[in-house]
């Protein structure tokens, strides 16, 4: 599968695939004026992507913050990696946030409830 790249602007994340390391990341902030737009061509690559998967793959979320319609969409991303996972991908998320975010640890609690795929939410120390 060949890399992703789309760089991140004032409302949308950035979003990285490195297929030699096999490592999806969405980095930054998500409040695009309509969520679906944006995420929907991301849709397509990963279904392509898991379609093609013979190994793991690692999903690194890590988002300072993003509104309701990003939320159902991440949601939708999720589901879809879930779905890969119960056909025998292996796949692990990773839920970075600032250990001073309580709210981004919140929703990476709630996003795992509703899963069974390998699911670590993980703390990030900011330095003061």
């Amino acid at each position: 599968m060949k890399p992703l790249f789309i760089e991140a602007t004032k409302s949308t994340p950035k979003i990285e695939y490195n297929p030699e390391l096999r490592i999806v990341k969405i980095n930054g902030q998500s409040f695009p004026e309509n969520a679906y737009k944006f995420y929907e061509p991301i849709f397509v690559w990963l279904d392509e992507l898991l379609k093609e998967l013979n190994d793991e793959l690692i999903v690194d979320f890590n988002l300072l913050y993003f509104n309701t319609s990003s939320s159902k969409c991440l949601i939708n991303l999720i589901d879809n990696l879930e779905d890969a996972y119960n056909n025998n991908k292996k796949i692990t998320i990773n839920w970075h946030y600032d250990i001073d975010n309580d709210s981004a640890r919140e929703c990476g609690e709630e996003f795992k409830e509703d899963v069974k795929l390998p699911f670590n939410i993980l703390p990030i120390e900011t330095e003061s």
